[in-house]
């Protein structure tokens, strides 16, 4: 029963508040149990630790002297895979432009048939003298 409360009580913290928490274990002497008691009143089941992989900190065991931030970030990884790979991106742009420049294709010509099909209706309206088109007033 403790143990489905502290997974409810882990879930609830936000990404900023993991970090605040994690930072307070780095920079302090106490120990994960400590800092997870002091946070939740609850025992710690290694969620402290499975917080600091999943946001790219190193544990103190693996840590120099130096507080270090962390280690990995979503944008460097995007930054890197660019780097490696422009012409993915390249072409993805070149697609991008062909499938615009279809739809504009595909546009201009249902333009030129609604603008035909007007006039087709005004000619045969003019040519036989009744009406085609709905009045949009009458009653069903």
């Amino acid at each position: 029963m403790d143990k489905t409360n502290n997974q409810k009580a882990a879930r609830y913290f936000t990404e900023n508040e993991r970090r605040a928490i994690i930072e307070d274990y780095l920079s302090s002497n106490c120990s994960k149990s400590e800092i997870w008691r002091k946070y939740t009143g609850m025992t710690d089941h290694g969620f402290l630790l499975r917080w600091m992989r999943e946001l790219g900190y190193k544990p103190k065991s693996q840590r120099s002297h130096t507080l270090e931030k962390p280690i990995i970030t979503v944008m460097a990884k995007q930054k890197k895979r660019e780097a490696e790979f422009p012409e993915d991106k390249d072409f993805e742009t070149l697609q991008l432009k062909k499938r615009i420049s279809e739809l504009e294709k595909q546009l201009k010509d249902a333009e030129m048939k609604a603008i035909a099909f007007s006039t087709m209706v005004d000619i045969a309206e003019e040519e036989f003298k009744i009406p085609i088109r709905k009045k949009f007033n009458t009653k069903p």
